[in-house]
């Protein structure tokens, strides 16, 4: 994380997005904040800028004179941004002078001049400029001007933040940790130096760091005893803390901090370190003697390893799974297909996460009110189903990604046997369940059936559909079969293997991406698979109508696309010309049945790959450079079929998959 605590030496920040506040606490509502700089700044391949302020504004111009105390010192506050995935951090030297800008002063010298913008988010109640006359409205004012667009974070998102920090500023002081930690999402910090005591504690056998605290408005939690970690140059202890006059042993006016550290007995005076308070455990007591007061810290030392083992207990545990829901004006889907999404699995870990390109509709507010356990990943446009992909996964670090579409429902524990497989099997990358038809429950689905295969020509087919025709669903392929593609409808990934071969391939923007994904992971020796014991039921449609001619478009280019980039550099010099061919045919067909603009639609797929051929060549050989670091065996074309399945359905009548003749255990 970079640091700027001078503003006349800011480095020209690329796309930047910028929050501004004292964060105090960085509890979290300021964490909701910090997420959408972050998310926006990925998104946009910007930089992610908090604009801070030392000293405390309100220690300068706060009309009541009241001390204030604050919950972070600002070298906590600093490593909590970092935490948080912060990239930059302005630190402004808060002064009158400063305090006196007029609202338009700072937005035009400050906010404008400084950073050049290209998204300012802020809580809903964001005060500005001199005796905080500067509003939300205002600073809209300048967005088109300045090419800049103002993010407000609305109440119930974030609750009002002077609330909040009072909230916990009180549970501090009347020993409730566990409520100031909820409202912090996360342990209250003391960091200080360790310093030389009296050394009573060494003498009663419990050794202590006393800890000293620079600054002088740091808040300190009410006088007792506490169960606590301790962070020593980033290494993890555990232990119990002291805070308080000393009453058996002294007659201290000033309030101490000591720390005694289980089996811990290094030199470590003099460093500073960092104190997370997890439990509150008793008050300060005056003992009779020093004996009272030994037998004492024998039972906190027994109660406080107690409530550190309880906290390890109750900590949840990391997901394995991460499920990333697409959603575009998709709410009457999510309100019909959501709900079972969280009975996914009965042995693994989920996390349920919506990506959301845009939409026009009440999606993201139905998620918020409904399911506020969801994270939700706010796109600026609609990237498409790759580029939406891409963005939203960016930052998921579970073993696992399913992709899964919003019109997609789920049966009880259906994961469960497809990452039983994958747990099994290292070189299985990809596998899909077996989708049928939520219409006509009894037949295959059109978006992948029971697996994806492919002819010589680079036609895709499943198990279950060909072309335009499915089949019902009697049993006919109850195995699990590897196949050469996963349907994007819904598909479980290993996330090393996604990010490792760059995601989808944004230029697709829907169609055909999850082929092209599914051939690089062949091509590096993974194995895609069908697992028949997993089902969903697909509606289909319902996201892009499959007689619509966009779609017909974006299938024709995509699969222009997707054999540039895969196949042998000597087939393309004549199949790339026969698909010109066999397209014409397929216009011609389309214009035989009434389907004009679907055969427009060819035309312009073809006209706009010749006019991008260089780029796509471009992208095969940046592709080709991830295979090669992701490369666990030679290359898999298991699910190639070498016929021609064009031939077979038109020319034949063969309309099934067993008809074609595929062996499918070669």
């Amino acid at each position: 994380m970079n640091i700027f605590r001078n503003i006349k030496e800011l480095p020209e920040f690329k796309n930047a997005v910028i929050t501004i506040g004292s964060f105090d606490g960085v509890h979290t509502g300021h964490q909701k904040i910090l997420a959408r700089v972050k998310s926006l700044a990925e998104e946009l391949d910007g930089e992610s800028i908090v604009i801070t302020f030392y000293p405390h504004p309100r220690q300068i111009v706060d009309p009541s004179g009241q001390e204030l105390s604050i919950l972070n010192t600002l070298d906590e506050k600093l490593a909590l941004l970092k935490k948080f995935g912060i990239k930059n951090v302005v630190v402004i030297p808060f002064s009158f002078e400063f305090s006196r800008q007029a609202p338009r002063e700072y937005i035009e010298n400050f906010i404008i001049a400084c950073f050049h913008p290209k998204y300012v988010v802020i809580g809903y109640d964001h005060r500005f400029g001199l005796n905080r006359g500067g509003n939300i409205e205002l600073l809209k004012d300048y967005e088109k001007p300045n090419g800049f667009k103002v993010v407000e974070i609305p109440k119930q998102e974030i609750d009002d933040i002077t609330i909040s920090s009072t909230k916990i500023r009180n549970a501090l002081l009347s020993g409730d940790i566990q409520e100031a930690n909820l409202f912090l999402n996360q342990p209250y910090l003391l960091t200080g130096k360790v310093v030389h005591g009296d050394k009573i504690g060494s003498k009663l056998g419990y050794p202590t760091a006393n800890l000293q605290i620079e600054e002088k408005e740091k808040l300190i939690p009410t006088e007792g005893v506490y169960a606590v970690s301790i962070e020593i140059d980033e290494l993890p202890f555990e232990g119990m803390m002291y805070i308080g006059k000393r009453p058996t042993v002294t007659n201290q006016t000033n309030v101490g901090i000591e720390i005694n550290i289980f089996d811990f007995n290094q030199n470590i005076y003099d460093k500073t370190i960092t104190i997370h308070i997890l439990k509150y455990l008793r008050s300060d007591i005056r003992f009779n003697n020093l004996e009272e007061l030994k037998d004492q810290l024998k039972i906190d030392e027994k109660n406080a390893q107690i409530a550190l083992e309880a906290i390890h207990n109750d900590t949840p545990r990391k997901a394995k799974v991460t499920i990333a829901i697409l959603n575009y004006n998709g709410s009457e889907l999510l309100e019909s297909y959501l709900p079972m999404i969280e009975y996914s699995s009965a042995k693994y870990d989920v996390d349920v996460m919506v990506i959301d390109n845009k939409s026009e509709d009440l999606s993201v507010d139905y998620i918020k009110e409904w399911h506020p356990e969801i994270n939700v990943i706010e796109l600026t446009k609609n990237y498409g189903f790759a580029g939406g992909y891409n963005k939203g996964l960016k930052d998921v670090n579970t073993d696992y990604i399913v992709i899964i579409n919003s019109d997609v429902l789920v049966t009880e524990n259906w994961l469960d046997p497809i990452l039983d497989a994958m747990e099994a099997d290292q070189k299985l990358g990809i596998v899909q369940p077996m989708i049928l038809s939520l219409e006509e429950k009894s037949k295959f689905e059109y978006a992948g059936a029971a697996g994806g295969f492919i002819d010589y020509f680079g036609y895709p087919f499943c198990r279950g559909r060909i072309f335009d025709t499915v089949e019902p669903n009697n049993n006919q392929y109850n195995t699990d079969t590897e196949v050469f593609w996963a349907s994007g409808a819904t598909m479980v990934c290993k996330t090393s293997l996604f990010k490792g071969l760059g995601g989808f391939d944004a230029s697709f923007f829907a169609h055909q991406e999850e082929i092209d994904l599914c051939w690089r992971a062949k091509q590096a020796g993974y194995q895609v698979k069908c697992i028949v014991s997993s089902k969903v039921f697909h509606l289909g449609g319902g996201t892009l109508d499959y007689n619509n001619p966009k779609k017909d478009y974006l299938n024709f280019r995509n699969n222009l696309y997707l054999l540039t980039k895969n196949e042998a550099l000597g087939k393309l010099l004549w199949l790339i010309p026969a698909k010109l061919v066999l397209d014409g045919l397929a216009g011609l067909k389309f214009l035989l049945a009434g389907k004009p603009q679907s055969t427009l639609a060819i035309i312009k797929a073809h006209l706009r790959f010749y006019v991008n051929l260089p780029f796509v060549f471009e992208q095969r050989n940046k592709d080709h450079i991830k295979i090669e670091k992701c490369r666990i065996d030679k290359p898999n074309m298991k699910g190639r079929y070498l016929g021609s399945v064009t031939w077979k359905y038109f020319m034949e009548g063969k309309n099934t998959f067993t008809s074609l003749g595929y062996n499918i255990n070669k």
